[in-house]
């Protein structure tokens, strides 16, 4: 075989080494393309970095009715944020006992119940209404009378504490 020029097959071709190099500065910027691209539309839509923003309202503490020992509050919380949070918990001076998240439950047979929970989530853009047909807030019942006002604070995952007053109301004062 003397006159041709036979490539040995261990020796790589010049071209490959330029294909095979721009094939792999190819992957990553399309990759940051695609990144940039994504996070270019989440920033437009308004929720790049935009933290959970907490309201409080419409706080209401329904009158004990007899010896109970226990009654329910209320509260409106709403998120304006980005991010979803979660309520953590719940204190108030006002209350003689123990207060804690609960939950209505009902099973299969049409029985309810109380459960307690230990967070529940404030999705961003949306808001938790309290009542008593589903989360609400058990606290120890206290001497009180029909339009006063109980303090309270609410605690969140992610934002600051939120303190707040829910007047005492009559049950069935307020469609819930």
């Amino acid at each position: 075989m003397t006159g041709t020029t036979e490539r040995h097959p261990r020796r790589p071709s010049r071209r490959r080494p330029a294909a095979d190099t721009l094939l792999a500065a190819l992957v990553p910027v399309a990759a940051c393309s695609l990144a940039l691209g994504g996070l270019t539309t989440w920033v437009g839509a308004g929720k790049a970095g935009s933290p959970p923003r907490i309201d409080v309202s419409s706080g209401r503490v329904l009158l004990p009715y007899g010896d109970s020992t226990q009654t329910a509050a209320f509260f409106d919380v709403a998120n304006r944020g980005g991010s979803d949070d979660r309520l953590v918990g719940v204190t108030s001076p006002g209350s003689p006992g123990p207060v804690s998240l609960s939950r209505h439950r009902t099973t299969g047979g049409g029985a309810a119940y109380k459960a307690g929970v230990a967070a529940v989530t404030v999705p961003a853009g949306g808001r938790l209404a309290m009542s008593p047909h589903g989360v609400d807030v058990v606290l120890g019942a206290a001497d009180w009378r029909a339009g006063d006002l109980v303090p309270f604070t609410l605690h969140f995952a992610h934002s600051a504490p939120v303190r707040t007053l829910a007047v005492v109301t009559r049950p069935g004062d307020r469609a819930s």
